[in-house]
């Protein structure tokens, strides 16, 4: 199992990032003390590291720096505060391997953390990132989604959509499934949510490319 160190001291934050990756079926361990957090990614125990910008004693910018120079290589997605593009620029000029900015959908990280899973799995960065079906083509390391080779710009709730379908290509997916990968195991079930969403997916990517099957669910073209 991918073990994944979150260094991040707001409560509320490390709460939500540790319950989702759990339920994406990583193992999660979070930590809020800058110091422990340096230990903790060079001991070789983690395979990922969420690094927040803001820790107790000394900030992620630090850490990240400490761990870049003692030589530890655990890929690194750093967390950034909205409205600090100064900061994404700083951490990725610092060693990390990616950055996000919170506050955040967690289908976004979970793609982003995937997509650095990989890179460890095969020492490829471009390793397993891309995803085909027919003319459909996902990039999980640009983050990218493309139809007969032309970019299509998405939602990244719209991105997650078309990431679980080309997951199980042909399959009939429930609304319910889609609600727990998308939007959380926690999210109203009786919404219409759902059916907005992959609406707007086929004004973008071509109707015939999601297949509704009637009271059951939709499925790839």
């Amino acid at each position: 199992m991918i073990r994944i160190l979150i260094a991040e001291d707001d409560e509320r934050m490390s709460r939500f990032i540790e319950e989702g990756l759990r339920a994406a079926g990583y193992a999660p361990s979070v930590v809020a003390d800058s110091v422990t957090a340096v230990d903790l990614a060079a001991s070789g125990e983690f395979d990922l590291l969420l690094l927040a910008a803001g820790l107790r004693r000394l900030d992620g910018f630090t850490v990240l720096a400490a761990l870049r120079h003692g030589q530890a290589g655990i890929p690194v997605i750093f967390l950034t505060a909205p409205g600090s593009p100064a900061d994404s620029l700083a951490a990725l000029e610092g060693g990390a391997d990616d950055c996000i900015v919170k506050p955040f959908p967690l289908e976004e990280l979970e793609a982003r953390v995937r997509a650095r899973v990989r890179t460890v799995d095969t020492g490829d960065p471009l390793a397993g990132s891309i995803m085909r079906y027919g003319p459909l083509e996902l990039n999980l390391h640009a983050l990218t989604v493309s139809v007969d080779g032309r970019t299509v710009e998405l939602s990244a709730r719209e991105f997650a959509l078309v990431e679980m379908f080309l997951l199980h290509p042909g399959q009939v997916l429930s609304r319910q499934q889609l609600l727990s990968h998308v939007w959380g195991r926690d999210f109203d079930g009786t919404s219409n949510v759902v059916d907005v969403h992959v609406r707007q997916l086929q004004l973008k990517i071509g109707a015939d490319r999601i297949l509704t099957a009637r009271d059951a669910g939709y499925r790839l073209g």
